[in-house]
C-alpha cells in the first residue's frame, strides 16, 4: 500500500498493451507445470512460491489499470459501434483467460470492473443494453447447449461439458434453496441459521456456535459475513456496513477530484469492484444472490485477497496525492487523442 500510494499512477495512463500482457501472464500462471496447484473444485487458480499465491488476484490491480488505461484513451465520448466492440472484445480477455482455470467468481469481479470502467469511461447507453442482452442470451445459451451434451456416468450421475456439476448446483440452490439441503442447500441453509441466530447484538467474540462447532462451511472465507452477524449481531453488521459505506463515500470524492480521466477510472473501477464483492457476499450469505465463493474485501482470510485489497487503497492513495488541491477534471485529459 505505501509503495503504491508514492508511486506516481499516471505513468501507468499509456501501458494499455503491456498491462493486458501482465495480466494474461498472471492469470496463465497455474497451468504451468510444477508450478500452479489445485484449488479445489477442480479449479487451478494458486501457484506454490514457498507459500501459495493466487496470481488471479493480483491480476485485478491490472485489470484495473488496463480497463482505466484503455478506456480513458476516448476522452469519455466512447460512442462509436466498432470502437465499442474493439474495447469490450480486449475487456473480456481477462474473463477468457481466468475462466481456463476455472474460476467463475474472479471472472466476474473483472466483468464488474469492465462494466463501471465503460460506464464512467463515456459508453453510450444502447451500447451497454446491447451488451447485456447479449450476456443474458449467452448465459442462457450455455446452459441450453449443456443439457444438451450432458453424459451419464457409470455411477448414475450427470456430468456437464461447459459447466462444471458445482456451478450448476449453486444457481440451482440460488433458485430452489430448499431442493438441496444435503449438497449447497445445506451451505445456504446453515449461513441463514447463522444470521439469524445473532439476533440484535449477537452472541459475543468467538461465541459463534454454527461455525465453532462445525455447521457453517467455508466459515472465515466465504461465509465470514455469517460468522460476524452470529458473533455481533444485527447492530454489528450494520456497523460494518457503514464502515463499507464511509470507504466508499470517500473512494467517490477522491474519484471526482482527480484532475484527469484516467484517475477518475482508476477509482471508480476500485470502487465497482468492491461494491460488487460487498454484495454479492452479503447477498449470497443472505440467499440474495447466487453462491459464488467471492470474498469479503478486508475481512474474509487469504493473504493474497488482503494484500491486494491493500495495493488498491495505496493506488487510490496515489490518485489523491497526485492531484493538484485545485483540480479541474475537463480542463485536464488524460490522453490527447482518441486510439487508433
Amino acid at each position: 500500500m505505501t509503495a503504491m500510494w508514492a508511486f506516481d499512477y499516471r505513468r501507468f495512463a499509456n501501458l494499455t498493451i503491456a498491462l493486458l500482457i501482465i495480466n494474461v501472464v498472471l492469470i496463465l500462471l497455474p497451468h504451468i507445470p510444477g508450478l500452479g496447484t489445485d484449488a479445489g473444485m477442480g479449479a487451478k487458480s494458486w501457484i506454490k512460491l514457498g507459500i501459495q499465491v493466487q496470481p488471479g488476484e493480483f491480476a485485478k490491480v491490472t485489470v484495473v489499470l488496463f480497463a482505466a488505461s484503455l478506456v480513458a484513451r476516448y476522452q469519455g465520448t466512447l460512442d462509436d459501434w466498432g470502437e465499442y466492440c474493439k474495447v469490450l472484445g480486449m475487456l473480456l480477455i481477462p474473463f477468457a483467460a481466468i475462466m481456463t482455470q476455472p474460476d467463475l467468481g474472479t471472472g466476474l469481479v473483472y466483468l464488474a470492473i469492465a462494466a463501471v470502467v465503460l460506464i464512467m469511461g463515456g459508453a453510450k447507453a444502447r451500447f451497454l443494453v446491447i451488451t447485456l442482452v447479449a450476456a443474458v442470451i449467452a448465459v442462457a445459451a450455455v446452459f441450453a447447449v449443456d443439457e444438451m451434451l450432458k453424459y451419464q456416468l457409470e455411477d448414475g450421475t450427470w456430468e456437464y461439458r461447459l459447466l462444471k456439476n458445482y456451478q450448476r448446483s449453486r444457481l440451482l440452490v440460488f433458485l430452489d434453496p430448499e431442493g438441496d439441503l444435503s449438497g449447497d442447500g445445506y451451505n445456504l441453509a446453515q449461513a441463514k441459521i447463522a444470521i439469524g441466530s445473532g439476533g440484535l447484538f449477537g452472541k459475543g467474540l468467538l461465541n459463534a456456535t454454527q461455525s465453532t462447532h462445525g455447521f457453517l462451511p467455508e466459515a472465515p472465507t466465504d461465509f465470514i459475513f455469517c460468522v460476524l452477524a452470529e458473533e455481533f449481531g444485527f447492530v454489528g453488521v450494520m456497523t460494518l456496513i457503514a464502515l463499507y459505506a464511509a470507504m466508499i463515500v470517500l473512494c467517490l470524492a477522491i474519484a471526482r477530484r482527480a484532475d484527469n480521466l484516467f484517475g477518475m477510472l482508476v477509482v471508480m473501477g476500485i470502487i465497482g469492484m468492491w461494491l460488487f464483492q460487498i454484495l454479492e457476499n452479503i447477498g449470497m450469505d443472505c440467499g440474495l444472490m447466487p453462491i459464488t465463493g467471492i470474498p469479503l474485501p478486508f475481512v474474509s482470510y487469504g493473504s493474497s485477497f488482503m494484500v491486494v485489497n491493500f495495493a488498491l487503497i495505496g493506488l487510490i492513495g496515489s490518485v489523491y496525492s497526485h492531484t493538484p488541491t485545485q483540480s479541474s477534471f475537463a480542463s485536464t485529459p488524460s490522453h490527447g487523442r482518441k486510439a487508433s
